[in-house]
């Protein structure tokens, strides 16, 4: 089965998503894009059927930005983390609240993941 990136069918869901970001996602964007952390990120990058909020594809890390309604989606994030590590690829999530509180800790965990991948 091959994997596509960035499927044309999930283009819509894509662009809608990125005209409609969180705070939360604004905040983290501003601070990933342009290669401020040394590597290229994307935003809303879809692997197979799932859309990752940010993608470094050069380490293979998703950033993942939860909201309560990841209380009730449990589940699903753990399907869908299953399905990116078979892809070799790490998921590391925050809470939006963490990114409210104190985004250089958030930027500090990022860095961490990018120098030294666990996978």
């Amino acid at each position: 089965m091959a994997i596509t990136h960035n499927h044309p069918i999930l283009k819509p869901r894509r662009i809608e998503l990125r005209k409609n970001q969180t705070p939360q996602e604004v905040l983290l964007w501003a601070r990933l894009r342009n290669n401020q952390l040394g590597l290229k990120f994307k935003r809303q990058h879809s692997v197979g059927p799932y859309i990752l909020d940010f993608y470094c594809p050069d380490r293979k890390l998703a950033i993942e930005l939860d909201g309560f309604q990841h209380f009730e989606n449990k589940e699903y994030d753990e399907e869908r983390n299953r399905y990116l590590l078979c892809l070799e690829i790490k998921t590391i999530r925050f809470w939006n609240n963490e990114l409210n509180v104190n985004i250089e800790d958030v930027l500090r965990k990022i860095i961490g993941e990018l120098n030294f991948p666990s996978h």
